[in-house]
């Protein structure tokens, strides 16, 4: 797969392409992936992404844009894995914004994409003031066809990524991933803490967060990148009020029966259910009594999913 950051001057190949942030990778956006790749196999086209970073939310109020569900690495290896060809992300920035539909359309699809086949959501919009719709894309598609993709239900509930940080916030870990159709994840390198966990007789792996993570709390986790086999463990993901409130969000792990060194380590961490909400205690000695607990729930979380 090749990966372009930013836009080429002009297209090099026609494509098939599809639109979006594709925040998580959920099941919609899967079967829009799946989409794409038959209908370019069809055509016999690369099928193309054109995605942004970063997001319009984040470009328009940034303060008040949602937590993403992935990171932009995330999201190039889920593309890979679904069979793209092709990922340009655009720098959302003030052109761009400023773009009319028509000149989205003629610019960005025609010249510079080349694109031949275009696949969005029944809801896209597009354009300054996000003025271009379904409508005025097919309007403008001289050189191109256009296709639309049907809303996925899961459990009853739209498959979109809203759905998804509501579920997260309020704690419905399984109901967030039957929408993902996988586990949520976050991914990271180990770096160094300050070693409490260690001297409290629970050592963790700690993963620095670079965006807002859309819940805190303890959960009980499966981790991957430590070998072959994925292993079990508890993690706490917030600003750790019992040790030192942190400014930023931090995930730390704790692998069960596991003792190496693993410093630099690059690993995802899935989240499976959750324990409880984060929560400050008097002292070191109740914070330990807690983590003992919230270890022994986890391993009768795993025991009895076996």
């Amino acid at each position: 797969m090749r990966v372009f950051r930013g836009l080429p001057p002009s297209a090099s190949a026609p494509v098939a392409l599809t639109i979006g942030t594709f925040d998580g990778i959920h099941r919609g956006h899967q079967a829009m992936l799946s989409r794409l790749v038959e209908a370019a196999d069809d055509l016999a086209l690369a099928p193309a992404v054109l995605t942004f970073d970063p997001y319009p939310r984040e470009f328009f109020a940034r303060e008040s844009a949602p937590p993403r569900l992935s990171s932009l690495r995330t999201k190039i290896e889920r593309f890979a894995a679904h069979g793209v060809e092709h990922v340009y992300i655009a720098r959302f920035n003030a052109a761009l914004a400023g773009m009319t539909p028509g000149e989205f359309v003629a610019d960005v699809l025609v010249r510079r994409l080349g694109a031949r086949w275009v696949l969005v959501g029944e809801d896209f919009r597009f354009g300054k003031g996000r003025a271009g719709d379904l409508a005025t894309l097919r309007a403008a598609a001289a050189s191109f066809s256009v296709e639309t993709m049907r809303t996925v239900n899961v459990e009853g509930k739209r498959a979109s990524s809203t759905a998804i940080r509501a579920a997260l916030a309020e704690g419905d870990i399984e109901h967030a991933n039957a929408l993902l159709g996988r586990p949520f994840a976050i991914a990271g390198r180990v770096a160094h803490g300050q070693k409490l966990g260690r001297s409290l007789g629970f050592p963790t792996a700690n993963i620095a967060i670079r965006y807002k993570p859309p819940f805190t709390g303890v959960f009980a986790v499966r981790i991957h990148g430590l070998g072959g086999t994925p292993r079990a463990g508890v993690a706490s993901l917030g600003i750790r009020p019992t040790v030192r409130a942190e400014p930023r969000p931090l995930l730390e792990v704790f692998v069960f029966d596991f003792d190496e060194s693993i410093y630099g380590r690059h690993v995802s961490v899935e989240f499976l259910h959750k324990l409880r909400d984060e929560a400050r205690f008097p002292g070191l000695d109740a914070l330990t009594r807690q983590i003992r607990a919230d270890v022994a729930q986890a391993r009768d979380y795993f025991a009895a999913a076996r």
